[in-house]
């Protein structure tokens, strides 16, 4: 329960800058694997898609934990989240290593979540007021 407030995009934040600075070795866009597709066209999978994919399945954990009941916790999830873009925008602007096509694909989507966080939790703020009005005139 007391990890709902850290922010999901977290994880592929943390795991790029693993595999950027850590083991700058590894490329981005060598093949993993080769799927054969139906068509007969080879379908050549990389880390970045691996990555890419892991986040946008997390942006949807993240749009889920955004539309439950607004609460201090909900509060300080939205300002983690935002906190976490502010410093992948600036890692994004000013390490050389994270000027990737990856990082700022991974950037709009921690984008999507904060923008989407907030716009959920203020139309779920909205409704609670309109209830209450309504229930007790």
């Amino acid at each position: 329960m007391y990890l709902l407030g850290i922010p999901l995009l977290l994880i592929p934040f943390a795991i790029y800058n693993i595999i950027a600075f850590l083991m700058p070795g590894v490329s981005w866009t060598s093949a993993i694997a080769s799927v054969t597709m139906v068509s007969g066209q080879a379908w050549t999978i990389t880390p970045e898609d691996l990555l890419i994919a892991l986040s946008i399945v997390l942006l949807y954990g993240e749009i889920f934990k955004s539309a439950r009941a607004s609460s201090n916790r909900g509060l300080i999830d939205h300002l983690l989240s935002f906190a976490l873009f502010v410093v992948m925008g600036v890692e994004f602007l000013l390490v050389g290593r994270a000027a990737t096509s990856t990082f700022f694909l991974l950037l709009l989507l921690e984008l999507v979540d904060v923008l989407a966080g907030f716009t959920i939790a203020s139309r779920t703020a909205r409704r609670d007021v309109a209830i209450e009005e309504a229930i007790h005139p």
